[in-house]
């Protein structure tokens, strides 16, 4: 998939039931989620399981408190709408470092 579907600057908006989930479910912030988008190096892909009513995404990438992360999101209005972010599991791992192993071999 590629980034190029989602506007520079990145804007984002924050369902107001979804504004503290992150935080009371995976100790993550807001702003810790959003900053995932900044990672030159992350991984974009379709969220087909989740795309029934509209488009849903997956980021995979490095945080601004170097934590690896997975953000589901949406977009609305040419805005990111995160769904929900968490620490990513052992094969999400596996594809980030297989990505920047490979990256910097170029």
């Amino acid at each position: 998939m590629n980034r190029d579907f989602i506007s520079e600057p990145i804007e984002f908006e924050w369902d107001e039931g979804n504004k503290g989930k992150n935080l009371r479910k995976h100790g993550i912030l807001n702003e810790e989620a959003e900053s995932v988008f900044f990672d030159k190096k992350s991984l974009l892909a379709d969220d087909l399981k989740h795309s029934k009513f509209e488009d849903r995404f997956q980021v995979v990438g490095k945080s601004v408190m170097e934590n690896l992360l997975t953000v589901f999101f949406t977009i609305r209005k040419d805005k990111v709408r995160i769904i929900s972010a968490r620490s990513v599991n052992k094969k999400e791992r596996k594809a980030y470092e297989q990505k920047v192993k490979t990256n910097t071999k170029l």
